[in-house]
């Protein structure tokens, strides 16, 4: 069993668990998730790590609680226990291969939708610790919704917090960002990467697509069962077929077809309904 070592509340319906998981921690690289079952009714949950330490042997997991699954896990307190708690998973991010002298040749630009800040975070913090300073904009609905801008602060990096409503930091969505930092701003990247929902996922690539700016995109959010047994997360990626859970999450954001990952995720809410009512009848 997978102890709660803290838990917070982040933003409405969106919440921080450390697990203590010294094997997963020890192991865990930037870009990789994890699958969590929360008791013995719960289903498998593939969660994205947003931070981790090796020597006190914990894993930050950051959970919106928006169906049956994740709900369940998010009412979870502080001592409870996971039932299983798997990983690490999934391929490590690509610049996880480059040495420090090759970073620092490389100019990046992290995008955060939503929650998808918090997975940002442990690839900023690695590139922050091997000094490597690079560009954050993490975007949400309000300030009511906004999280990890205090993380982000402690690396090193400069932050763009945007709101769609206006109602704190830039006002627009983060693509209007990426245009008012090239354009405006006279910025230049080699890399972008982006996290988030997949409909934001999609129109960064559109947008950084006009600059000819490489970006890596994360396709967790299409996930089940987190191993490739099931087929849930088939991909087209340049024509071929990819499974997100073994060949990603991460892949080259100009080559995924968005429209029909999008049609994909869609075929489960159904199910994930109905299962959702079952379970809640028998708990």
């Amino acid at each position: 069993m997978f102890k709660i070592l803290e838990k917070r509340n982040l933003a409405p319906n969106v919440f921080l668990l450390r697990i203590h998981a010294p094997r997963v921690a020890v192991a865990a690289q930037p870009g990789q998730f994890v699958i969590v079952i929360a008791d013995e009714r719960a289903e498998r949950v593939p969660l994205t790590i947003a931070n981790y330490d090796r020597e006190e042997g914990w894993v930050d997991l950051v959970v919106q609680a928006s169906g049956p699954s994740t709900t369940k896990l998010s009412q979870k307190e502080k001592g409870d226990e996971l039932k299983d708690f798997v990983g690490p998973l999934g391929v490590p991010s690509d610049f996880t291969e480059l040495s420090d002298e090759e970073l620092k040749k490389q100019k990046y630009l992290f995008v955060g939708g939503g929650i998808g800040a918090a997975p940002v975070y442990p690839q900023v913090r690695y590139l922050s610790e091997r000094g490597i300073h690079c560009d954050v904009i993490i975007g949400f609905k309000n300030k009511d919704a906004v999280i990890y801008e205090e993380e982000f602060k402690d690396l090193d990096c400069t932050l763009y917090v945007t709101t769609d409503d206006g109602s704190y930091g830039f006002n627009g969505m983060v693509t209007a960002k990426i245009d008012d930092l090239i354009e405006n701003e006279g910025k230049s990247y080699d890399t972008c990467v982006a996290i988030g929902p997949m409909i934001m996922m999609k129109f960064v690539c559109l947008t950084t697509k006009k600059y000819d700016l490489h970006t890596i995109v994360s396709l967790n959010p299409i996930m089940v069962d987190g191993t490739g047994m099931c087929g849930a997360c088939r991909v087209n990626i340049d024509g071929e077929t990819k499974f997100a859970c073994v060949h990603g999450p991460e892949f080259d954001g100009h080559k995924v077809d968005f429209d029909l990952a999008m049609k994909r995720q869609k075929q489960y809410m159904n199910v994930e309904k109905t299962k959702g009512q079952q379970v809640w009848r028998n708990a």
